[in-house]
């Protein structure tokens, strides 16, 4: 069964820079696909998800938090698709945060942020260790972000709905091509 690797606070910044492509090519041997520059892999072939995970520990030149989901997981989200059939709005990123443990409490949803005024982030709904958002391109947003954490006990990572779609598609679900 195939798995997905998220890692958190990766090229973020000038913070923690390496290339995940050369990672993955270093991974070969579990058929590690790298989706873009944000620490996102798609792990054909892990076999014992303890040994894969050491291993690429082992190659990443930082310490980091690593996620990991199952392919199929992936899939169903995208499948499922929380956001509704409509396209996003402009101005607005639809994205997914990875939760670190998907047993936590969970907070009323959705959420606005800041809970006055026009929102920047909203979250939308959840579903195991994923939580779905929007938020509006402005300065303050990243803020907003960072509170996610807070709401959910757990430490996330961020990554946008098209990589999610990317990953998807290389897993071979049919829709991931609309995005």
């Amino acid at each position: 069964m195939a798995l997905v690797v998220f890692l958190r606070g990766v090229n973020v910044g000038g913070h923690r820079k390496f290339r995940p492509s050369v990672c993955a090519q270093e991974l070969s041997a579990y058929g590690v696909v790298n989706v873009g520059a944000a620490g996102t892999f798609v792990v054909r072939n892990p076999g014992n998800r303890l040994k894969f995970r050491a291993e690429l520990l082992r190659k990443l030149p930082f310490d980091t938090d690593v996620y990991l989901c199952k392919g199929r997981d992936i899939t169903r989200l995208l499948h499922e698709n929380p956001f509704g059939p409509e396209p996003a709005q402009p101005g607005v990123v639809r994205f997914v945060n990875v939760l670190a443990e998907a047993d936590g409490p969970r907070p009323s949803l959705p959420i606005a942020l800041p809970k006055d005024g026009e929102w920047l982030v909203r979250l939308v709904a959840s579903d195991g260790q994923f939580v779905f958002g929007e938020y509006r391109r402005h300065m303050k947003t990243i803020g907003y972000l960072g509170q996610i954490d807070k709401l959910f006990g757990a430490k996330v990572t961020t990554r946008n709905w098209n990589t999610i779609a990317a990953v998807a598609r290389i897993l071979g679900h049919p829709k991931a091509a609309c995005g």
